[in-house]
């Protein structure tokens, strides 16, 4: 499937971001012609920055609310595939700054429609929102793609706001036109080269290296972990496949195997002795629930129609998800350059995935 890509004009908002930024390296990896628009990644700890991707394509680095610097991109570039990964991407940022995170993520979304609604070269549309789209009723079994959705928290309920955008403009003005568009709602993504606050890996990783122990807010919260190669590779196969036929078009959960969707401190624990199995370093980590904003107790997503629809299934279970993002960091911290580190596990992936050498 990948050598579909191969001299595709491909579009990502929020290239510079840490999903963003393996989005890149695998369509690199592809020969695509790779477009990005997003603002400048973070001064340190950037993947962006640490992979050289600014040297490797074709780069615009403004905000994603600037209507006319952003149409002047899709008039310059003329995609075919555009996949919108712009966000104010954090819970309790959303409730420090709700303003902000409405104005990225739903007008965000606006603009980049808009955009497209214009520019003739766009076949394909992939707006990638969240798991947390849904209203939230901690019930024990994966939400489907028809459930009601109706965030709680200002991140939340502007991705939910952002999915009610993107079916607006779908019904109203992309209907038996050539484009296809699909939102796709994924689960938390774990991976190498996340340095980000207020996500759980990233925060062992520090503590880790800094020999602490970690602090984990919540160790009861479930998520549907999964590493970050899952959704990416899965955007592009959506991608592909609704450019080829638009009948593939629609919404579409991707998260991990039931199994996989894990109490954080269960993921805490596969960390702390896969990281003592690969540095021989003894690591651990203490509850300390500080009492922040309300946040999902259970979060699982029902993937039933990604596989009925694709043959899909998810590669990597949560414990090779954690194994690679040691690994990583290891191979990194040892000279390795992050680019090199992307590109191997990304082979790695490939190597072991059906629905790429099936497709």
């Amino acid at each position: 499937m990948l050598d579909f890509y191969r001299g595709k004009k491909v579009l990502i908002t929020g290239h510079t971001g840490f999903k963003g930024s393996w989005m890149c390296r695998m369509l690199l990896e592809a020969g695509a012609e790779v477009y990005g628009y997003a603002l400048p990644p973070a001064e340190e700890g950037s993947l962006f920055a640490l992979a050289g991707l600014q040297e490797k394509m074709d780069s615009t680095l403004a905000d994603i609310r600037d209507l006319n610097r952003l149409a002047e991109t899709f008039e310059r570039v003329k995609p075919e595939i555009v996949i919108h990964m712009a966000a104010q991407p954090l819970v309790r940022t959303s409730y420090e700054n709700p303003v902000y995170t409405y104005d990225v993520n739903v007008m965000g979304t606006v603009h980049v429609l808009e955009c497209i609604r214009k520019t003739e070269s766009v076949r394909s549309f992939v707006n990638v929102t969240t798991d947390k789209v849904y209203l939230n009723r901690e019930w024990d079994w994966g939400y489907r793609e028809n459930e009601e959705l109706n965030g709680f928290d200002p991140y939340s309920n502007s991705k939910s706001c952002s999915e009610l955008v993107t079916a607006c403009y779908r019904n109203s003005f992309f209907t038996g036109k050539k484009t296809a568009i699909t939102t796709a709602r994924a689960g938390n993504v774990i991976g190498g080269g996340d340095f980000a606050k207020d996500r759980i890996v990233p925060d062992c990783i520090r503590a880790a290296m800094n020999k602490q122990e970690i602090i984990v807010r919540n160790p009861y919260s479930i998520r549907p972990y999964q590493h970050v190669l899952e959704p990416v590779s899965t955007y592009l196969l959506i991608a592909a496949k609704q450019y080829e036929d638009a009948a593939y078009a629609g919404s579409y959960n991707i998260g991990p195997e039931e199994a996989d969707c894990l109490k954080t401190g269960r993921l805490v624990d596969i960390f702390c002795e896969t990281w003592q199995e690969l540095l021989g370093e003894k690591v651990s980590w203490v509850n300390k629930y500080d009492g922040g904003p309300h946040e999902a107790g259970i979060l699982k997503l029902d993937c039933a129609k990604l596989k009925r629809v694709f043959g899909w299934s998810p590669v990597w279970n949560a414990d090779t998800a954690i194994r690679k993002v040691i690994e990583w960091q290891r191979d990194y911290v040892n000279g390795i350059s992050a680019d090199e580190c992307m590109s191997r596990q990304i082979k790695e992936y490939l190597a072991q995935t059906a629905k790429w050498k099936e497709a």
